[in-house]
């Protein structure tokens, strides 16, 4: 018999900031769309249920959208180019 210590909690909300500012909270309980402005211009974040990713955005080999979702509390996507970071909320 296996078991798993590691514990993975979700959340369905999430916070977006630009220059360490709160400038969106999302609820992570449907799909869809969001653009917000990044220092290099508009950044496209998508959610699904329970989870959150960059989509689109203008930096050099688009790194940041090449990274996919975050689903766990705590979890953090940091685009620095655009000085975007989304966390998800660890409650």
């Amino acid at each position: 018999m296996l078991f798993s210590l590691k514990k993975t909690s979700k959340s369905n909300v999430a916070l977006i900031y630009y220059n360490d500012e709160v400038i969106l909270k999302v609820n992570l309980d449907k799909k869809k769309e969001y653009v917000v402005k990044g220092y290099l211009g508009n950044v496209v974040i998508e959610t699904d249920i329970n989870k959150i990713r960059v989509k689109e955005e203008n930096s050099y080999n688009h790194i940041c959208s090449k990274e996919g979702y975050i689903s766990e509390s705590g979890k953090s996507l940091i685009c620095l180019p655009n000085k975007i970071i989304i966390k998800i909320d660890g409650k």
